[in-house]
This record gives C-alpha cells, structure tokens and sequence, in this order.
C-alpha cells in the first residue's frame, strides 16, 4: 500500500464537497499552489465550487455492491466509489470531504486508504467510533469527563422495543429528555420529550431522520438541560502524540437545533472555567487517538458556567470554524493538510493565543414569514459588497458558495452563505457583523437576513444573556418583530432625524460601525420598499418600449401629469386572487400611485405623501432612491414567475426590493388579478359565507420527499393531528389536519411534493360525498394555494 505523501507532494487534492465549503477548501489549495479538483452532478455542472475548482468531475454511479443508480442529488456526493473513482481519474493524491456528506464516514477514510489516497481526517477507527455517540459517551465517562444522565446502549431504545420496556427506560433518565441518533450530529433527528406520551412518536420521527441521514436508526436517550449555552472547544492533534486546543467558541444561538450565530471565544467564560474546558477536551482527544481537527462540544449550564457535560465530538472541520481562525491568525484547512501529510504541528499550546472577538451568522435560505421553512428559488440577484472569503480576509468575511442564476432547492442543506466579523471588542464585532448583513443581497429566494440583523439587535444577545431556547421566545414575543414591518395601512412615517436610514449612502461596507435599528427605522425602511417596487415596476415598464410614448411619466398636454397607479401585495398571490405565503389569509394590499417623472415624482402609498426620485446606478439591478429627502441604496429585480394566459391564472410576476440589508418581496396585480381579488374578498363577505376555509385540503408547505404517512386512508383525525410528514433539507416537517374528519390520502411514503401540492383532504362529516379523482387536483398540474394549510 502506498504510503502518505507529505504536503509538498500533494499536487492535486479532490474536495468531496459542495457549495460554500467547497469553495472554502479550495481557497485554501489555491494559496499553497495545490491542484484542486470539484466534484459535481449534472444540476451542479455550473455552480460556483465548480467554477472556483481547477478541475472538475461529474459524479457516475458506480457499478458495486453500495450503488448502482443515484436516484436523488444527494445520493451521488454519498457514493464512497464515485468520489474513490473521480480521485482516481483525475490524478488526486487526497481526499478533503469537507463537512456534512461524508466527511465523519469510515467508509470513505477505508475505502482511502485501500485506494492509496490520503483521507484529510482521522482514522477510520476514530470516525467509527465518535460516531457512535453512545459509544462515545462510555469512553469519554471512563476517563473523568463529565456526560449528561442517558442511554448508554442503543439496544434498549431498539425498533420493536415493547412500549413498557420504553417507558420504563425514559422514567430512569428522567423528563423532560432529549431523543436523539446515535450516529451523526447536526442536530439532525433531536427531538424533545416532555411526557411520557410523547415518547413513541418522538422514537418514530428520530428514527426515520437518523436511517435517512445517518444510515444507522440507533438511538440514544439524555436528560433535557432546559436553558443551557452550547460551548465547543476546537481541537487539533497530529500523528506524532502533540494534541492543542484552539480556544472555544459559544454556538448557543440555535433553533431546532441548528446553530444560527456563533462566536469566539465564550463570553460566558472567565479563565479558570475556559482552562478546564480546554482541558477536558484534549483529554477526550487524547483517549480517542484522535488525529486531525476536531471539535468537542459540551453543554453548560447558564446560571452555572463553571459546569459542563459532554455532548459529542465531531471528527471534522465545523461550520463556524472561521471564528476561531479570526481570533487566532491560523488557517484550520492549511493545518488539516499538514497533518494529514504526517506532519507535526508547527506549535504548541503556548503557541496559541486568541484576540479579540470574531462572530459569525449563518444565512439559510429559509422563510421566517412562513414558520422558517426551507425556502427554493432561482437566486436573480446576488451583492456581496466585494467582502472577501478565506481566512485571510478581515476584519470582514463572507465564504459563500453564491452566484447570480444558482438554483436553491430543497435537495440539501439550507446553508447559502456565513458572514463573519472580528473586532476588538464583542460589541464592535457585533455591530460590524450587522453593518456587513447590512450591505450583502441575495433576491429570489427568501433567507433568514432580516431576521438576523434583529436577532443581532435583541438586548439579550448584546449583553451576551443567551441559551438555546432565546431565538424560540424571541420569535414568539409580540413585542419584537422577527420580520421587518408589512402589512395593509403602511403609511409614510416622518423622517428620523436619529435613525440609521439617514446615515449616507454606500456602495460597500464602510469603515465606521452600524448603529442598532430603532422601530421606527424598520417601518422607514418597510415604506421604502413599497415604494422601491413601484417604482422598479414603472421603471422596468418604460424601459420596454421606445420613443417619448416608452416613457411613462403620465404627460399630458395642457394638463397635469396622470398618476400611474401600481397595486402590490405582499408576499405570495396566486393565479385565483386569493393569498398564499404564509398561509394565514388575507395578504396586505398597497396602492402606489406616481405623478411625474421617476426621477422628480410626487408619491402616494398607502395613505400618505412624499416627493420621490429614483435614479439608476452604473452596477446592474442597482438604483439610488430619494424618498421625503433621504436617499438611499437599492436593489431590486422582478421575477414574471409563472406567467399565465392573461386571465389571471398561473402566479403573478413578482418584485423584490432590498434595502438597509431587509428584503421585502411583492406580487404586483394586474387589473385581471385585482377583479379576481375584488370577487373573493366579495364572496367572502356575503350574507351566509363561512368566514374560515372549509376545502379541508392538506398541503404541502414546501417541496421535498413523503418521509412518512402517520394516518390510514379512511381514518378519522382530530384537528391538528399530523397526517404527512415531509423531508426537506435534511429536516422533517409534520402536516396536520386543518379540521376534524375523514382523512383522504392523495401521497405515499417516498413521493416527492411541490410546494403547496395537496397531500392529502381531510372531510367534515356533513361532506355529502368524496372527492373524486376528477375533482382531486392532478399531480403534474399546479395546485391553487387555499387560506387553510396543513400546519407545518
């Protein structure tokens, strides 16, 4: 077998990986002068990794016992001989696998070395046994480090366990308590028991996720720490006995288990606490024969940081590695390539040292209107105010995986893109961090932006108050908005004197800090938006046509100019007039009227005045918008959407505006759509009309894969009972029943959905008779959406 090669003879390295990961692996190879190699399926052929890459490969199944076919775009980055094959025919002599995918795989680390290739990681005992975490949870116990009250063997939570011997075991540990796999992390397939009831359907769901994800439906049982911090220590250790830690990082900004924000070092940690942290992680290094990077995670008490329990170790690069590499000057790649050439580590503990502050905020694509589902779409717009990716870039950092025309699906993880900012303080990392969220655009698919900026403004993370559960209450206070301001009666507020809107304008991030938005400066910036999208509306209008009759500023001769009147709403509108987005019923309206020239124009919106201009930018997609004597910067595209036949069918074109770092999207009616739109909310209004959607339609929130069919067909349900579970990236998502009766199944496990597809109907019992297949939407045909959905 061919021994490993030192780094300065690794000449080609193969990036089992995509998306921004990839790009971040291969920046680094760049930098040392190495060959880098992509891999890829026919959907990624023109993704941005792809580009980046010296070369690329397709992915082909390959003929074996594993795999024959890939049936789902996600099958071919899991095929241990595509990626060996690609190695192989490409010239590599390693294998980075990044994070996700197969990067904590034993098989791939073996199928690595049978091959000659070196495998960028630890050894395939270590993967394998790490990844076992109940196994992992009696070594790391064994050698004095403290682990939370649980399930140390999978048998007793095995399929097939009789319900008592499950109960009895839930009753030793404890509740409220955790279900979770016993393989693989991620906070993939977590879900909380608080009751004994609860139990067998949190087993099922836990169970299902962990054989999709992790191949292995093992499962293992903890005692739930309601309002812990979530504090990992990143570790390294070479071939040679040396292993360090690299400081810690806080990753308690979490919601459903995945990991929002992230910062370095803790600031919940004094030194003494920080230094037995350290400590207890190199020892579980250590006691694994760990060699590689590496993080272990622990759970800390809140009220007790001195505390802590293991939870897991992740033989891999993290996500939020960039924080530790800006706090301390090291490229955690570069060194993952030294080692894995057996190399020693060019220091020692004392030659680590941490500075300053560095924080990081995931951009998912995801929609907080629509309960944070997933979110797809063809990206129209993409600004990444020229920040830079890699270690190397500071004290601003985006690593992005990005470009203009890049389709989002709900095929893999949510993860678009990570904004980094390192200061000297927590508080001017923070603001930097919000400032750069500030200026970064991506249109045509809903993301989380907004919602960070006001995660990023909540004065319990300013003062650095966190647990896990804080992003959940922040969500479901009534007094702070997790979206910017929307809705019907949007009037133009009086300008702020004080409010961040009326900082001049820039094409990138400036040097000074952002300051926290007041309420009034989101309902400034929510008005702006209204008004943008009119006015990009008129403007792309006038651009179509030629002549002085193109120009549509509403001339008239001997007479004052006519206002054009532009009707928007917000979110989704859908071919019968009625509203969709967040499911929830009516959708707020807003007439723009514009008298005179955009770039010297009187407005109305809603129910007030202002004097407007708007004045394209040499960058494309790109204007400068003057509204009540305040300009500002911004972004807008409109999307035709699904066109129609010009009777109002098919999905209106839609517009989105980005401003101050908020993004607001529009559907804009044309005269069919508002009749169509005056018709419903008319016979809505009638004398007699039921004043709720009585269709019964179960629908799909978003598109994915049937994980699972919880009901027979024929069966009677409660209201709110779950009746399909879908999977979309990674994640499940229950639909339920909008109303008691007799559920009528129109989905299998295993099919895929469309967004807003009916899965299934559940009848009242006065329904006369069932639907038929006639009346049933047809699959392949779009289904309207309806005011009432199956909850997600």
């Amino acid at each position: 077998m061919p021994a490993a090669p030192s780094l300065r003879q690794f000449t080609t390295v193969l990036v089992a990986n995509r998306g921004e990961i990839a790009c971040r692996v291969t920046g680094t190879l760049h930098r040392l002068g190495v060959r880098s190699v992509a891999v890829h399926t026919a959907a990624d052929a023109d993704a941005r990794h792809v580009r980046e890459a010296d070369v690329a490969i397709r992915l082909e199944p390959v003929e074996s016992t594993h795999h024959t076919t890939h049936p789902h775009p996600r099958a071919a980055y899991l095929d241990v001989d595509a990626i060996i094959g690609a190695a192989a025919a490409t010239g590599a002599e390693a294998v980075h696998p990044g994070y996700g995918f197969l990067s904590e795989s034993p098989a791939l680390a073996r199928a690595c070395e049978r091959a000659g290739l070196t495998f960028v990681g630890p050894p395939a005992e270590v993967l394998e046994l790490m990844g076992d975490k109940l196994a992992a949870k009696r070594l790391v116990a064994a050698h004095g480090v403290p682990v939370l009250p649980g399930t140390l063997d999978g048998a007793s939570l095995a399929a097939g366990t009789p319900a008592e011997t499950l109960a009895a075991t839930a009753r030793d540990v404890g509740f409220p308590l955790l279900v979770k796999p016993a393989a693989g992390g991620g906070g993939k397939g977590m879900v909380v028991v608080r009751s004994p009831e609860a139990l067998p359907a949190a087993l099922d769901s836990a169970r299902r996720v962990a054989a999709a994800s992790f191949g292995d439906d093992t499962l293992l049982i903890e005692r739930l720490v309601d309002r812990p911090r979530h504090i990992e220590v990143q570790v390294l250790a070479d071939a040679h006995g040396a292993v360090v830690h690299l400081g810690e990082r806080e990753c308690t900004l979490q919601r459903r288990y995945q990991k929002v924000v992230e910062e370095a070092p803790s600031p919940a940690l004094d030194d003494a606490a920080r230094a037995r942290l350290g400590a207890a992680a190199c020892a579980v290094a250590r006691a694994v024969g760990y060699v590689g990077a590496g993080t272990v995670e622990f759970l800390v008490p809140a009220d007790d940081p001195s505390s802590f329990w293991f939870i897991e170790m992740n033989t891999r690069l993290q996500v939020e590695h960039p924080v530790t590499e800006l706090v301390t000057g090291l490229d955690l790649v570069e060194l993952q390539l030294h080692v894995a050439a057996g190399e020693p580590l060019p220091f020692t503990q004392s030659g680590v040292h941490v500075t300053g502050h560095a924080v990081e905020a995931r951009l998912y694509a995801e929609s907080p209107a629509r309960g944070f589902l997933p979110a797809t779409g063809r990206v129209l717009v993409y600004d990444d105010a020229g920040v830079a990716a890699g270690p190397d870039a500071r004290p601003l950092r985006l690593d992005s995986g990005l470009t203009e025309g890049a389709e989002v699906t709900a095929d893999f993880d949510p993860l678009l893109a990570k904004a980094v900012a390192h200061a000297a303080t927590r508080t001017e990392a923070l603001d930097r961090l919000d400032h750069l969220l500030a200026t970064i655009t991506v249109l045509g698919v809903d993301t989380n932006q907004s919602f960070l900026r006001t995660l990023l403004a909540d004065d319990d993370v300013r003062a650095a108050r966190l647990d896990t559960t804080l992003i959940d209450r922040l969500i479901t206070s009534p007094a702070t908005p997790a979206t910017p301001l929307s809705g019907p009666g949007r009037a133009l507020p009086p300008p702020d004197p004080d409010s961040a809107d009326h900082a001049p304008a820039s094409s990138g991030p400036p040097g000074g800090l952002a300051h926290r938005e007041p309420a009034i400066a989101v309902a400034t910036v929510a008005v702006v938006a209204v008004v943008a999208a009119a006015f990009a509306v008129l403007s792309r209008a006038a651009g179509h046509g030629r002549g002085p009759w193109a120009v549509g500023d509403g001339w008239r001769l001997n007479a004052d100019p006519v206002p054009r009147r532009v009707l928007l709403a917000d979110g989704d509108v859908d071919g019968d007039g009625d509203g969709g987005g967040d499911g929830g019923g009516g959708v707020g309206e807003h007439v723009v009227s514009i008298a005179g020239p955009l770039t010297d124009a009187v407005v109305t919106v809603d129910r007030g005045d202002a004097a407007a201009a708007w004045r394209p930018d040499a960058r494309p997609h790109t204007w400068w918008f003057t509204l009540d004597g305040v300009t500002r910067r911004c972004l807008a595209t409109i999307d035709d959407g699904g066109g129609g036949d010009g009777d109002g069918s098919g999905a209106p074109p839609t517009v989105w505006v980005a401003v101050d770092g908020r993004v607001e999207r529009f559907a804009v009616l044309d005269r069919t759509r508002q009749a169509a739109r005056s018709r419903t909310a008319l016979a809505k209004a009638a004398p007699g009309a039921p004043q709720h959607d009585v269709s019964g339609e179960v629908r799909a929130a978003m598109p994915g894969t049937v994980a699972a069919v919880t009901v027979a067909d024929g069966e009677s349900v409660a209201p709110g009972a779950t009746v399909v579970v879908v999977e979309a990236m990674k994640m499940e998502h229950p639909l339920t029943a909008p109303r008691g009766g007799t559920v009528r199944l129109r989905v299998q496990p295993g099919d895929q959905v469309r967004l807003d597809q009916v899965v299934a109907v559940v009848e009242s019992p006065t329904t006369e008779s069932p639907i038929t297949e006639t009346d049933a939407a047809d699959p392949a045909d779009p289904v309207p959406h309806s005011a009432t959905r199956g909850a997600p």
